[in-house]
């Protein structure tokens, strides 16, 4: 199965690029936006007046609101299980679909 690639031309701290990648072009011009606010919010802050050095800083930042959003991510899933569990043991067994309704020499 191939993914249809678009060419999405984005500008970041004022200069164009051409991305070609599998993303709706919109999603590509949002990430775009985000990095280009992200450095433009660190070259503001005066202490930083390469724009590599900002994008570095700026991916730093923006990997770690992604590794801060995949560990919240886990504690809700983890939270959403416990509860699952917690519900299903308050199901009739028929109910709980954990195999504890199996027919056993003809009873359930």
């Amino acid at each position: 199965m191939s993914t249809r690639k678009h060419s999405v031309k984005v500008e970041i701290l004022g200069e164009s690029y051409a991305i070609r990648t599998e993303a709706a072009p919109e999603h590509t011009r949002a990430v775009a936006e985000h990095l280009d606010k992200a450095i433009r919010q660190i070259l503001s802050g005066g202490s930083v007046i390469e724009a590599n050095r900002a994008a570095i800083l700026a991916a730093l930042q923006i990997t770690s609101e992604l590794f801060q959003a995949r560990e919240a991510a886990t504690a809700v899933t983890l939270a959403m299980q416990g509860l699952s569990a917690d519900v299903r043991r308050m199901l009739p067994p028929t109910k709980r679909g954990d195999g504890t309704d199996t027919v056993v020499d003809g009873t359930v």
